[in-house]
């Protein structure tokens, strides 16, 4: 792969951490490789991430050089690459709002019309299963299938665009959403957009997305 893209992954994981995102060790940035992908490694900080550190490995999880340990959460990456072409990079984080609604075990329901940015009416939340297992990572890979985000309860969120800087733009917009509903709900009984309404919006977005190119 490229040295500017394992730049890019190294650049958002230490703007994930600027942007009060993640914290300590949390959380972990992926991109696609054409043999599979370049993930940051376990127990990694701001401070020791850069593009040198990164861990390339296969998608069944064989690391492909260095001594580095991948991040935990691989095999959660490896399952939406495999699953989802349309996957260039992804972002997990533990983010205040997305992982107090997830913490509640709930998705993100269509009280917004940016909803419809994440491909869906809805962005569902994974049930809990423990980090770092198989079964997370299929849990994750079920619940974001069709979306390019989902919420893991009791523990995060997780987002796929193009590339890694669009994934970071995908982070940042779950969050903002996830707050703004907490935030509504607090205030009162939230009104939800209709079926009828968030299919306006999907197309919409269709659109927009074409027209942007």
């Amino acid at each position: 792969m490229s040295a500017a893209l394992r730049a890019e992954v190294a650049e958002v994981y230490r703007d994930l951490v600027r942007l009060g995102m993640n914290t300590g060790s949390a959380g972990n940035v992926s991109a696609r490789t054409r043999r599979g992908m370049v993930i940051t490694p376990t127990g990694a900080s701001a401070e020791t991430v850069d593009a040198k550190s990164l861990v390339p490995m296969a998608l069944d999880g064989a690391v492909r050089k260095g001594k580095a340990l991948p991040s935990s959460e691989w095999a959660m990456h490896a399952a939406i690459y495999a699953a989802d072409p349309r996957a260039g990079a992804i972002v997990h984080t533990h983010a205040d709002a997305c992982t107090a609604l997830a913490c509640l075990n709930e998705g993100l329901p269509a009280f917004h019309y940016m909803i419809a940015a994440f491909g869906g009416a809805d962005v569902r939340c994974a049930p809990y299963v423990t980090f770092g297992t198989p079964r997370l990572a299929a849990a994750a890979a079920e619940a974001i299938a069709g979306r390019s985000a989902c919420l893991l309860a009791n523990h995060g969120m997780i987002v796929h665009a193009p590339t890694p800087r669009g994934a970071l733009r995908a982070a940042v917009a779950l969050e903002t959403l996830c707050r703004q509903y907490l935030l509504a709900r607090a205030a009162g009984a939230v009104r939800l957009l209709t079926g009828e309404e968030m299919d306006a919006a999907l197309r919409r977005f269709a659109t927009y997305a074409a027209g942007r190119g």
